[in-house]
């Protein structure tokens, strides 16, 4: 299966139940893995855990024990 987010969206929304259940779990770790670059960006660019949090719309524990390294 490819990788291709609009291949992987439109198999998502296929006839076949297994395909489009094998395209939604690629694209939720497609989506998983965006996340962690940016929240590491937002870190990095010195934002707070508070702003990441309001920005993923999720509360500040909770950003900083998914993706806090220490």
């Amino acid at each position: 299966m490819t990788n291709d987010l609009a291949t992987l969206m439109r198999q998502a929304q296929d006839d076949d139940p297994l395909l489009a259940l094998h395209a939604t779990t690629a694209l939720r770790r497609e989506v998983e893995r965006l996340e962690a670059v940016q929240v590491r960006r937002a870190r990095v660019a010195g934002l707070a855990w508070s702003q990441i949090a309001d920005a993923i719309g999720v509360s500040k524990q909770a950003v900083h024990k998914k993706y806090g390294r220490g």
